[in-house]
């Protein structure tokens, strides 16, 4: 896969980032979030270093991240469950001791 170059803007600083062709759209998304959520960051009073903003934005990032795995975790669980609930019923529809009665 080809990269190319993209320019983003992280709290007003340009950089030069490389990236697989046809992921410039995620990856300005991505740096729009950054920037959005480290301006937030700086706004707390206990944040004084942009390496501690950083990094709270990190792991805000990372619990957010983890959340969201977990929650689609459960999202597949209950769909598997959902499923089998399907195919029991379908199964029992069409078994022949049911046809029989019919």
């Amino acid at each position: 896969m080809s990269q190319r170059t993209v320019e983003i803007n992280v709290l007003d600083r340009k950089l030069k980032v490389a990236c697989p062709s046809g992921q410039e759209t995620a990856l300005l998304s991505a740096a729009e979030e950054l920037s959005k959520r480290l301006s937030h960051s700086n706004n707390a009073k206990a944040i004084t270093t942009p390496e501690q903003s950083l990094l709270m934005t990190a792991l805000n990032l990372a619990n957010d991240l983890l959340q969201a795995q977990q929650q689609l975790k459960v999202e597949q669980q209950e769909n598997q469950e959902k499923i089998a609930l399907l195919q029991a019923t379908i199964e029992q529809a069409l078994s022949p001791s049911n046809n029989k009665r019919a």
